[in-house]
């Protein structure tokens, strides 16, 4: 797997955008990613779809490159780690997470994070809640517009539709304006959203091979 960086400053700090849908904040040493959504591909299984496991393990290994490659601290996951409650594949993310005690692990919670006691004990969670406030930053799944400040936020999968003469192509991508960071998708088994972007911003698609402002 090959890692690309493109650093960006939002109120005088460095992210470091990736081409594997997650952010490295440096002063926090923390990995910033949204929208995992462990346990669809075992949910679709148990309701009769049969899709092959290698698609969350793909993400794992991609997720286990950026802890080698940064080093964090701390692994903040900005809402809906989770698709559908706990199931088999929450038990191979659980085993994947215990490669990594000294890491901490924060989820801001998204719409899918339906989370019993018993489960948030499972996924060893150092942090659970709703937001959380860092400095000048409000980590939160959906832009809410009643919180002041900058907001990193997950949730809409944002993609953006490139045109040439031959095709259009649909990539994932970073939304950048003055108030909103909006994260990619981490998970690859997730569709775009190429309608519901933040206004007046500004865009990084990725590929394999780079990161690219539109």
């Amino acid at each position: 797997m090959f890692i690309v960086t493109k650093e960006i400053t939002i109120q005088n700090e460095v992210f470091t955008l990736t081409n594997q849908r997650a952010v490295f904040w440096e002063k926090e040493k923390a990995l910033l990613l949204s929208d995992l959504h462990i346990g669809k591909t075992a949910h679709f299984r148990k309701n009769g779809i049969a899709l092959a496991n290698h698609i969350m393990k793909s993400d794992l290994e991609r997720l286990s490159a950026l802890i080698e490659y940064f080093q964090p601290d701390k692994f903040m996951v900005v809402g809906d780690l989770l698709h559908a409650g706990d199931n088999s594949d929450v038990d191979e993310f659980c085993q994947w997470r215990n490669q990594y005690p000294d890491l901490k692990f924060y989820l801001i919670e998204g719409n899918h994070d339906r989370i019993s006691e018993p489960l948030e004990k499972k996924l060893c969670l150092d942090f659970k809640e709703s937001l959380l406030e860092l400095g000048a930053f409000t980590l939160i799944h959906d832009f809410d517009k009643e919180i002041s400040g900058f907001q990193i936020t997950g949730h809409i999968h944002p993609g953006i539709v490139l045109n040439s003469a031959v095709k259009s192509i649909r990539l994932p991508c970073f939304a950048l304006n003055e108030s909103q960071l909006l994260l990619p998708a981490f998970s690859e088994f997730t569709g775009l959203d190429t309608k519901n972007l933040p206004e007046k911003s500004k865009f990084f698609v990725f590929t394999g091979e780079g990161i690219y402002e539109v």
